[in-house]
Order: C-alpha cells, then structure tokens, then sequence
C-alpha cells in the first residue's frame, strides 16, 4: 500500500507531483486543472498484484489519454471509477457519459479518451479499480458493451461491490503481502458478478463466484456491525435468509479456513488496535476501546491481542505514541 499527499510538499510542487505519480502508479494520460497552484489531493494505491485498488481525492481537472499514449504503453487493462463525491464525465469511443455519487464508469486503457471531474464543493473523491482485461471472465465483446455505460452503485449488486470497494481501500493499512492474491481475487469475483448482473448473464457466472460474492456481501455486514454485542453466526445467517449451517460451509470453503467467529474476532481486534494507535483516543483507557469492539472482558481482550499482535494493548499503545512523539520532535 502506497500513500501520498500533496500537502506534504511544497505548493510549487505539487501538481507536478500529482501527475508523475499518476503517470507511474496509475496510467499515462495528460492532466490540466485550473488548481495547479495549489493543488490538494491524495492517493492511496493498493496494488494486489494484478488488480490496483485506488482510493483518489483531488480537485476538479481535465484528462486525456492519447492514441499516441496508448502506442507508447497500453497495458491492456481496465478501469472502474466509483465516484463517492463530486462528478466524472468522460468521452470514449463515441460513448460521453456522465457519473455522480455512488455512481460507476467503466473505461478501457487501449482507446483514447477525454475526461473531466468536477469538484463537489471542494474536492473529488472515488475508488479507481485497475485490472488486465484478461483476467476478467466475460468474452470482450460482452464487457465492450459496458464500456461508458453509467452503472449504478447505490442498489443490489452495485452496492455490494460500492461497499466492498470502500472497505477494500479503508482497511488498506492492515493487510499484509500474504492478504493480496486474496483480496485480488476476490476483487475479480465481485466485479464479475457486477458486469455480469449488468450483462444480464449471471446464470453464466460460476457458482463459485456467486459463493464469493455472498461472502463479500457478508464480509460488509459484518464490518457494519462489529460494535453490536449481539453479532453472532445466527444473527448473520439470519439477516442474509441462509442457515447457520451454509453460513460454516461458505466460510470454510472460501475464507481459507477462517471460522465465522474468528474472523468477526480478527475484524474487532484491528478495529481496536486501530483506536489504540490514534493519538486522538490516547486518553480513553484501553478497557473502554475493548467494550466498544465487542470485548466485555479486559483479560479476554489482552490475551487475544497479545496471541495476533504479540505485544499487550497497552504496549502497542505506548509504542505507537513514542514513535509518533519520535518524529514531531
């Protein structure tokens, strides 16, 4: 996972900044924006191998992809932008479409195209999904007719892969190297069942599949739901009208053998140490961080964090506030 801002350079660089690295990070395209001045915008790049996950806050500007761009690298990949906050608009292959909040755009990287995001009020704000065209699987001539096509993000599907894509980019600071051909597959299962939804094909689309992407839709609830003591295996199977029994058969067959009850466990101990390493939280005490997430017991918490953290809570907290105290100095 990468991170950048603009705001920590200087005002003289930062738009040049902001453009070499989309150069780099993301793809090759010409940029103007009338905030060159001042230009303030972030990026946090997750790159699963084969599929780039980027969440993208920046001010209203133009883009454009040229052929001359693609002759130069065309990595023969496509892109989809949620856009969260604010606008996008974009003209491609005689497509010119226009996107708003929770909205989505699919886009291809092998042909030109002419954007605009247009600020709402301050700034734009989505999650731009990269992936190889060849790793999607739906004949091309079917995921061409998606292309420029406004698809919604507020309903159904759409706002399954909208929360899953927000999670994705969210927690991104908690993965670890061994978590990426994971979650890039499980990227690929969403969006599959995204397009092919759209596509009016998800009978073509693989059972396993279609398991994954109940596991993703799981996956959000639960995380919607970590502070409520009364999350259990039979609240979740209940509130998604499946057994208890299915719930187990599709944690054990997809969440490479995570039981229901560890991963809720796993979830609320990142959210904890999350809040411990907040200096904003720094004087509510550690028991109180533990009741928030779900561990009513002080020596429960302490030992389950020391068994996945390897120190106690207290001990992660007072080395993250050293290290942060470290470099303000």
């Amino acid at each position: 996972m990468t991170e950048f801002r603009t705001l920590d350079l200087p005002i003289a660089e930062r738009f040049a900044s902001w453009h070499d690295m989309t150069v780099s990070a993301l793809i090759p395209s010409v940029v103007h924006t009338d905030h060159e001045g001042d230009f303030q915008a972030s990026a946090r790049v997750l790159n699963l191998g084969g599929v780039q996950v980027s969440a993208l806050t920046y001010p209203s500007l133009e883009t454009r992809r040229t052929a001359r761009m693609i002759r130069r690298s065309d990595p023969e990949s496509m892109q989809l932008m949620l856009t969260l906050r604010g606008g996008h608009r974009i003209l491609q292959g005689g497509q010119d479409t226009t996107i708003g909040s929770r909205e989505m755009l699919l886009f291809d990287t092998s042909h030109p195209w002419h954007g605009w995001a247009s600020a709402d009020p301050d700034a734009v704000e989505g999650v731009l999904v990269q992936f190889p065209r060849a790793l999607l699987p739906i004949p091309a001539n079917k995921v061409k007719r998606l292309t420029g096509m406004r698809l919604c993000g507020r309903e159904g599907v759409g706002a399954l892969l909208s929360a899953y894509l927000t999670q994705l980019s969210t927690g991104a600071a908690s993965y670890t190297p061994a978590d990426s051909p994971r979650l890039a597959t499980l990227t690929l299962d969403v969006l599959t069942a995204f397009l092919a939804h759209h596509l009016d094909a998800t009978t073509s689309t693989p059972p396993q599949n279609r398991h994954r992407s109940l596991l993703m839709e799981i996956h959000a609830f639960i995380q919607q739901h970590l502070d409520d003591p009364d999350l259990s295996p039979g609240t979740i199977a209940a509130a998604h009208h499946i057994s208890l029994r299915s719930l187990h058969r599709l944690f054990h067959n997809h969440a490479h053998g995570a039981t229901v009850a560890s991963y809720i466990r796993r979830q609320r101990l990142a959210r904890a140490r999350r809040d411990l390493g907040d200096p904003r939280l720094s004087t509510r005490p550690v028991h109180a961080i533990a009741a928030r997430w779900g561990f009513l017991r002080p020596a429960d918490f302490t030992r389950a964090f020391r068994t996945i953290y390897g120190s106690t809570p207290t001990e992660y907290r007072q080395g993250i506030l050293r290290a942060g105290a470290g470099v303000h100095r």
